[in-house]
């Protein structure tokens, strides 16, 4: 029983403690809105036929159907132009402060608004990667993802050594003129009655922005650190459980799309995986098609080995080294469904969803390996190493050495604390 206590107590530590999994979040928060940036630059110059209220769905047929199933949409507030392009150039700009992790806590719910916005104002032009975007949108919404890899992070590394070094570090301004901003654009939407077609959304939007206010007061205004760590573990229990969400959600396609293939006639028979090769809109390059669809053994082992991957793989999240090799191969199989049917922000909204589960060390490798490249490419000298000069060479100034990012947990916060640290990194009050 004392055993079991002391598990248990450590189980419940570890979850409120920090929040887990910070470079898997901040994966899928660079590779979903990426996806996302990516997709509405693409369709920039076919905006209009897409989401614009002059568009084949029309903004009177839109405003039926989400009266009637209450789905929410800005782009429904108003059904003029300027409107649009105002708020398709603000969905282009949240889609990059978030890949930045520029104020990642606001940008998260700007986010979600543009993604909500323009996939219910035209339903009937999507796929099963905007499905994924449409439920990762909300669930990105709860985690702490900008604690490594983002602007945020490296803006409170900057400012941790500065108090190391015992320098004044002065106030963030830009968070609360952002959330005095917002907020009142919210008041506004709210008393216009534009909140019509359902309570879930606005009473997030809400909830979100009085939190944020709420821990800037904690953070500054707060004579004790207890207030900020006690919103500092709810934050930690939210994060967590929404990676584990996240984590279920992608286990769930998976397990659904292989169960739902068995049932298949086309799947059975090994021929599924020929048919789509053969339509025109899914080959963007018809030769390759035809040379993978010559050869009838290769086709019965992409539909055979695309059912086993996807029924096996929630089975094998027990087995590190089993699930790496099947994470090899369907990241695979989605580069390869990318170039031969055409399906670039599908397959990078599921490849997405399956980096969540990919090592922390082969992502801090990673991380390694794209800091080193930036760096050679932002500061090419640096390369060379110069031979050491006497003392009648040297410089009458001397040369001060730029802090590199610290390291996650190396600068603490004003409370003092490992796990208010993680929390502060986000950037104040709207981080």
């Amino acid at each position: 029983m004392n055993r079991f206590s002391l598990s248990f107590s450590r189980g419940i530590a570890r979850v409120t403690g920090a929040a887990l999994g910070p470079y898997q979040s901040a994966v899928i928060r660079i590779g979903f809105a990426g996806t996302w940036l990516l997709f509405l630059l693409r369709e920039f110059p076919h905006r209009q036929e897409l989401y614009g209220p002059a568009g084949p769905w029309g903004w009177n047929l839109a405003k039926e159907l989400t009266a009637d199933n209450h789905a929410f949409t800005a782009l429904l507030w108003s059904d003029g132009q300027l409107w649009f392009e105002c708020f398709y150039a603000l969905a282009i700009l949240a889609s990059a402060a978030l890949v930045l992790g520029w104020r990642s806590r606001t940008a998260s719910v700007l986010f979600m608004v543009g993604v909500l916005s323009l996939q219910n104002r035209s339903v009937f032009v999507g796929d099963g990667g905007d499905n994924v975007l449409h439920l990762m949108a909300l669930y990105l919404v709860f985690t702490r993802c900008g604690q490594v890899w983002s602007l945020d992070a490296r803006r409170e590394a900057r400012a941790g050594a500065a108090r190391a070094r015992g320098e004044r570090v002065s106030a963030d301004r830009t968070g609360p003129v952002l959330w005095a901003v917002l907020g009142l654009a919210l008041l506004l939407t709210t008393f216009t009655g534009r909140f019509d077609n359902g309570r879930l959304i606005p009473a997030l939007l809400w909830t979100a922005w009085a939190v944020l206010g709420l821990w800037w007061a904690a953070g500054r205004r707060a004579k004790s650190p207890e207030p900020r760590m006690l919103l500092d573990v709810i934050a930690n229990v939210l994060h967590n459980g929404a990676l584990f969400v996240i984590m279920a959600e992608a286990c769930l396609i998976y397990a659904t799309a292989g169960w739902y293939k068995i049932q298949g006639s086309r799947w059975q028979d090994g021929t599924a995986v020929y048919y789509p090769l053969h339509l025109d809109y899914f080959s963007p390059w018809p030769r390759l098609a035809d040379l993978m669809s010559s050869s009838g053994t290769i086709m019965m082992a992409a539909a055979y080995g695309t059912v086993m991957v996807q029924v096996a793989f929630p089975f094998t999240l027990f087995n590190r080294r089993v699930k790496n090799v099947l994470l090899v191969v369907m990241m695979l199989e989605h580069a390869v469904i990318a170039v031969v049917l055409g399906l670039p922000f599908f397959s990078l909204a599921m490849i997405t969803a399956d980096a969540v589960f990919l090592p922390t060390s082969f992502l801090r490798r990673l991380g390694a390996l794209v800091a080193g490249a930036r760096a050679r490419i932002v500061r090419p000298g640096d390369r060379t190493v110069p031979a050491p000069r006497s003392s009648e060479e040297m410089p009458e100034e001397t040369t001060q050495e730029t802090p590199e990012e610290a390291p996650e947990g190396s600068a603490r916060g004003r409370s003092g604390s490992p796990s208010a640290t993680a929390t502060e990194r986000g950037g104040g009050l709207t981080a």
